[in-house]
């Protein structure tokens, strides 16, 4: 957890997870894999389907695609495609069972700008396989046998994560 400093002195421990960004930028976010151009490549916090990524735009106040300068833009775009690379590369070497990847860009309950890398495999069930992701239900996407730090496959996520930094690094 990141450390907040108050007027007067006191310190105050703050979840990671309530303000992603700031816990990016201060190193306080365990599941930042790197610093790219137009902000940070994160491993997802739940790995339903694993290898799920997500790009934090590191521009303040930008909620939108929209909201960038069409270079901030052509940045943002091209980290994602970047983050898509690392992932695609990672995975297909992880699962023999990988088949795609999904690209979203959505705000709808986070109102920063960032971009969503979802692997796709085909042991999915036949009615999630061919959808978007956010037709799983909540209790399926964020099981806590899913959560990054805590599921039991935890190590294994760790090694997954390992493998997208490499790319990440191999690829910058």
């Amino acid at each position: 957890m990141g450390r907040h400093a108050h007027a007067n002195g006191d310190e105050l421990l703050v979840d990671w997870r309530t303000d992603r960004l700031g816990a990016a930028r201060r190193g306080d976010n365990p599941l930042v894999m790197a610093k790219l151009n137009s902000g940070y490549a994160v491993f997802g916090d739940t790995q339903h389907l694993p290898g799920y990524c997500v790009l934090l735009s590191d521009v303040d106040g930008a909620d939108h695609l929209t909201d960038l300068t069409r270079a901030q833009r052509a940045d943002f775009l091209a980290d994602m495609g970047l983050l898509g690379e690392a992932v695609f590369a990672a995975c297909n070497g992880f699962d023999p069972a990988f088949r795609r990847l999904n690209y979203e860009i959505l705000g709808n309950s986070l109102h920063h700008l960032h971009a969503h890398i979802h692997p796709r495999y085909s042991w999915e069930a036949r009615e999630f396989r061919d959808a978007p992701v956010w037709r799983y239900p909540n209790e399926v996407r964020f099981a806590e046998e899913h959560d990054t730090l805590v599921s039991p496959k935890a190590e294994e996520y760790d090694q997954l994560r390992e493998a997208i930094t490499a790319e990440l690094t191999r690829l910058a």
